[in-house]
């Protein structure tokens, strides 16, 4: 970990010839995106972006003045044109003779969708109104950790002045909302030299005459506020270390210990899922002697406090003598003490009328010398969060290299976070997928079964963690996966079953990229033939190791996890046919199958008391995307029957009972089953997947 001063540059990455003849509003897209390109301007869905533009009234045919703004919930790197809310701009200045004052400007909300342009669909955020009023063309609203510094300082109107030579104005804080963009109108045209406005402990506005004139005016603010900070910043931030921070290695070692427990007891009201950060940024706050102390007094942007709740939950312990299981026998009382603290915080701000209090368990968790933990419902979600915590520590540092940092007072921040308009958005989100929140490790990944059992456990919502030997077709599966689902939603480790150094590694990644393991899926396996007296004990061996004891090693170290989450769970082995019903020549196979049958029947014993259910897939002749026939399988397969290979497929749909092919999706399915509620009361269960074989029916 190293701490030094620092030279930061804001680059300018606007090209002309890339918007040549675009349309004003496809200019605005164009600036928005690259300026949400850079976390260093605004963070992931924060900060708005506007333009006033001549548009043809559909009705009329006359041009009307339309404002263009950054709809409710987008993200400015990631949008396309249909996030944006329009509205007409001679309906939103008419707003102006229905408003009522400041008690009464969240109804002003209601009246937005009145003044909708073209039947647009896309709702209008809550900052709409700062953007229609102030009276130029191009207007941009973004959270630099720079600039919030600023904001966020003890003297930051002084700075603010200083630092701009008077270019920027100062509206001391207030909850966003229409009288402040009654305000920002106000200051405008009372100064109409200014070039921008610096919004305390909030953020700032910008503005130009075209779009790039706005891009880059807002480019020069930032960049000024980071020379700013950069040229006091002499490292040795927050007061310098007081504990060191562990190797990479050993921090990785204490996430894989510390996460599934730390997850277990943060799901108590609703299941999460985890991101670990130990990035520089991260290092250098929680291993620093004023870090407990700073965190406690919260952020200070609404659109972190928003994300990562007001204040953190720090775990005060020098990582040198206090090793994972110490943290661990001390989570209890930990996590209790900020359940009380939170609670106490929501007694002390609580209105009349305000919502019910939410999960009172913390969102981001700080551990000294090891890095930063954050929990939420999915995983998308959590890393975001701890995304929004290092621009908290940048704010914080660059707070305290200029001045003195002061977080939000606790009942602003309180009316932000339960602001009537803030729970409505949550009551319009949608309903969860049935295994949102849910953590998937499977073996065998890159295979046909693994890979649609992927699919399937990814499309209802759960992240999944793909383990495979073979190590270029998991990178394979994982990009195609992660194109379709999201790059957080896959994570591969990987893996040999039948080495327990390997099995182990492999759910200690699952741990600590994702928290821990709710569905395990044993699936890695392989298929050999031979004649009875020809089995070797080569043959042998190599099925036992695969298939049975593989399959002991993948549960064990995942039953280890699931006991330490303390939450229900499913383990769910893909066995075969041959478990049951017995083939010719394939001994060794069909025995090690057997064996996985009947260790899940063991294992299903002993997790059911603790919620772990163990059941078993069955399928049969699964060909088309299988593995485990690109070997000598298929023709050894085809050799015993006495037809040709591609005979075989046909083969085996004319043997099964219903005269049906047996698909890796199928085999998902059942998995699937398996894996969520719907067999919340299955445990030591078999389920055939083969079209239809009297010889193996369950008996």
């Amino acid at each position: 970990m190293k701490d030094v001063t620092r030279r930061t540059t804001i680059p300018d990455i606007w090209v002309d010839r890339d918007c040549e003849g675009f349309s004003e509003e496809q200019l605005l897209l164009y600036r928005s995106n690259l300026l949400g390109s850079d976390l260093r301007v605004t963070n992931y869905g924060g900060g708005n972006t506007s333009a006033k533009a001549a548009m043809k009234d559909p009705l009329t045919g006359k041009d009307v003045e339309v404002l263009w703004v950054k709809g409710s919930g987008g993200d400015i790197g990631s949008m396309k044109l249909d996030g944006f809310s329009t509205l007409y701009m001679e309906k939103l200045n008419a707003l102006k003779g229905l408003y009522r004052g400041l008690a009464h400007e969240d109804e002003m909300v209601g009246y937005l969708p009145h003044c909708t342009f073209n039947l647009n669909t896309r709702a209008a955020s809550i900052d709409t109104p700062l953007h229609a009023y102030i009276p130029f063309k191009h207007v941009d609203h973004v959270h630099p950790d720079s600039v919030i510094a600023i904001a966020a300082s003890k003297n930051g109107e002084a700075i603010t002045q200083k630092v701009f030579e008077g270019e920027l104005g100062w509206i001391p804080w207030q909850r966003p909302g229409y009288d402040l963009g009654l305000k920002l109108e106000a200051m405008c045209k009372a100064k109409p030299h200014l070039k921008g406005i610096m919004l305390g402990g909030h953020g700032f506005f910008t503005w130009g005459k075209t779009s790039k004139e706005c891009y880059q005016n807002t480019l020069r603010v930032i960049q000024k506020a980071q020379d700013h900070i950069d040229s006091l910043d002499k490292g040795q931030a927050f007061g310098g270390p007081k504990v060191a921070a562990l190797s990479k290695e050993e921090r990785a070692a204490f996430a894989s210990r510390l996460m599934p427990s730390l997850r277990g007891k943060l799901s108590k009201e609703n299941r999460k899922v985890g991101h670990f950060n130990d990035s520089e940024e991260v290092l250098t706050f929680v291993c620093s002697r004023e870090a407990k102390e700073l965190a406690a007094m919260g952020t200070s942007c609404p659109d972190h406090f928003l994300r990562t709740k007001i204040f953190p939950l720090f775990a005060e312990i020098d990582p040198a003598k206090d090793p994972a299981d110490k943290v661990l026998s001390n989570l209890d009382g930990l996590l209790e003490g900020y359940r009380k603290e939170y609670a106490a915080y929501y007694d002390r701000c609580k209105r009349t009328g305000s919502p019910a209090m939410r999960d009172p368990y913390p969102v981001i968790i700080l551990v000294p010398g090891v890095g930063m933990f954050s929990f939420a419902n999915d995983k998308a979600t959590a890393r975001i969060a701890g995304e929004f915590y290092v621009n908290a520590i940048n704010v914080i540092r660059g707070a305290g290299a200029i001045d003195q940092y002061v977080g939000l007072p606790e009942q602003e921040a309180f009316d932000i976070e339960y602001w009537a308009l803030e729970e409505a958005k949550l009551r319009r989100m949608p309903k969860p997928k049935a295994l949102a929140s849910r953590i998937a490790l499977i073996t065998g990944g890159a295979g046909g079964i693994g890979k649609a059992t992927a699919r399937r456990l990814l499309d209802d919502g759960a992240v999944v963690c793909l383990t495979d030997i073979d190590a270029e077709a998991l990178k394979e599966t994982q990009a195609e996966l992660a194109a379709k689902y999201g790059k957080d939603s896959v994570r591969i480790a990987t893996c040999n079953v039948t080495d327990e150094g390997s099995v182990i590694e492999s759910l200690k990644v699952c741990a600590r990229e994702f928290g821990g393991v709710d569905i395990l899926v044993s699936n890695a396996g392989i298929a050999s033939t031979a004649a009875y007296e020809d089995t070797t004990l080569e043959i042998w061996r190599k099925n036992m190791d695969i298939l049975a004891t593989g399959y002991f090693l993948v549960s064990r170290e995942g039953y280890k996890i699931m006991l330490s989450q303390e939450l229900d769970a499913s383990i769910i082995f893909i066995a075969s046919k041959n478990a049951l019903a017995a083939s010719p020549g394939a001994a060794a196979y069909c025995t090690a199958k057997a064996a996985e049958v009947h260790l899940a029947r063991c294992l299903a014993l002993e997790g059911a008391p603790k919620g772990i259910r163990v059941n078993v897939v069955n399928p049969d002749a699964v060909i088309r995307g299988s593995k485990i026939w690109q070997g000598n399988w298929r023709k050894e397969r085809a050799d015993a029957y006495k037809i040709s290979e591609d005979q075989l497929e046909e083969h085996y749909r004319q043997r099964s009972m219903l005269k049906r092919n047996v698909f890796p999706e199928d085999i998902a399915e059942a998995v699937y089953f398996f894996a969520g509620d719907a067999s919340f009361k299955s445990t030591g269960n078999i389920l055939n997947v083969d079209a239809g074989n009297i010889q193996s029916f369950p008996r």
